[in-house]
Order: structure tokens, then sequence, then C-alpha cells
């Protein structure tokens, strides 16, 4: 073993393949978690509503994906979105379109992890959701409907501000989650990250480098690249959300 000294950072800022590990990763979070966050708040909501009758139910359903191990997930997202027999394209073909090949194409395979992703967590933050609403008392909702406030009003002046601890937790906590994104590539496309590397993924590529290809040094110079980037979104979600407060 030799002492390389800065070499593998001096690498990592001309390495292509690592830059489009981190394009792929923004792409991918942005598909999964902003749909994902929305989702999740429609859900808490329709959770704390009175009309809903057996929420307990429905408690444990939605939060049954995240506790559902993730191989068994992936194997049965890969028959969703397998190009030949996939159910996805079964519709897609009696819709009288051609079949989509998910695993060769871009948008495709950032759009099968993207949906792994969305249905993994989204159940999760819906029970997180759910228990800051609980805090936000009754009588300021009656209070806004006697004075006159329609429902949007009550949601943008009276929950997101009164949520705005919950929401900060659930996107910095989603945004630390999209950047590690690992298993769903893996498991869908291989340690290559598909065709053309479309799926590969920051962490996909650590692993490629550190335990595939036994390059341990570089291995780790990626994971600090990783945690900084880490880092730096999650000071601009924190700055971004306390502005809007």
């Amino acid at each position: 073993m030799e002492f390389v000294g800065l070499r593998n950072f001096e690498f990592l800022v001309k390495d292509s393949l690592f830059w489009k590990s981190i394009a792929n990763t923004l792409i991918i979070w942005f598909l999964s978690t902003l749909p994902m966050i929305i989702l999740a708040l429609v859900i808490a909501f329709l959770l704390n509503s009175a009309f809903v009758k057996f929420s307990g139910f429905y408690k444990t359903l939605y939060f049954l994906p995240n506790v559902t191990a993730i191989v068994a997930v992936a194997i049965v997202f890969s028959v969703i979105f397998a190009p030949s027999y996939g159910l996805i394209n079964y519709f897609v073909t009696l819709l009288g379109f051609e079949a989509i090949d998910w695993h060769n194409n871009s948008a495709g395979v950032k759009l099968a992890i993207s949906a792994m992703i969305i249905w993994r967590w989204t159940g999760y933050n819906a029970i997180i959701f759910l228990a800051g609403l609980q805090k936000i008392s009754g009588d300021l909702y009656e209070a806004a409907r006697i004075d006159g406030a329609n429902s949007f009003e009550i949601f943008t002046k009276i929950t997101i501000p009164l949520l705005k601890p919950v929401l900060l937790f659930v996107v910095i906590t989603s945004t630390i989650g999209g950047m590690q994104t690992f298993v769903e590539p893996q498991l869908l496309v291989g340690n290559s990250g598909g065709a053309g590397g479309e799926g590969l993924t920051i962490v996909l590529y650590l692993y490629q480098q550190a335990f595939v290809k036994n390059l341990y040094g570089y291995g780790s110079a990626i994971a600090i690249g990783l945690f900084v980037i880490i880092m730096l979104f999650s000071l601009i979600n924190w700055k971004v959300i306390q502005r809007k407060s």
C-alpha cells in the first residue's frame, strides 16, 4: 500500500461517472421526494379527518411498506417494470402503445426507482405528519371558520405554519435518504447502474468502486463527497423552510 495524498480527491472532481451519479441521484430525489411528501401530507389529512373510519387499520396498512423487506419490494417492482412481461407494459400495450424497456431507458430507470422509493416511504412520512397534525388544537380551526376562513386559508395560514417543525424534519430526512439511495437501483439494475449507468446513484457508485473493484481509498473519497453534498442540501432545505416561515 502507498499513501497517495489528495490524489483520490483530484481524480474525484475529474471523474465523469461521479458527476453522472450525482445527477442521477438528484433527478431520482426530485422525482420521488416531492411527490412522496405531497402524498404523505394528503394521507395524513385524510387520516386526521373525522369522517374517516377505521383510521387505526389504515395507519398500520400505510406503515407496512416501510417494514417490508426491501429485497422483496425490489423483486415485486422488477416484475411490475419488467420490459417484456411487466404489469405496467401490459396496460401500456392494451392502450395501443409500444412496450417500454424500463431497464434500458434513461427516464424509465429513474421512474422505476422513484416509484419504489415513493411506495416505501410515503406511509412512514404520513404517520409523522399525522402526529404533527394531531398536536394542532381544533379550537384554532373552529375560530378560523367562525371568522369566515375557507379550507385553503386554514391550510396555508394555520396548518402549514404550525406543522413547520415536522415538515422540516421530513424534508431533511427525506433529502438524506434520497442522497443515500442504494438498494433500489442495485436490485433493479445491478451494480453497474444499468445501461449507460442511468440508474447509478452516488452510494451505488461508492459500493461499486470500494467493494466490487476493491478501490477502498477512492470509495472513501466518494463517501466524503457524499457527506459534503448531504450537508449542503440539508442546510439549503433548512434555510428555505425557515425563510418561508
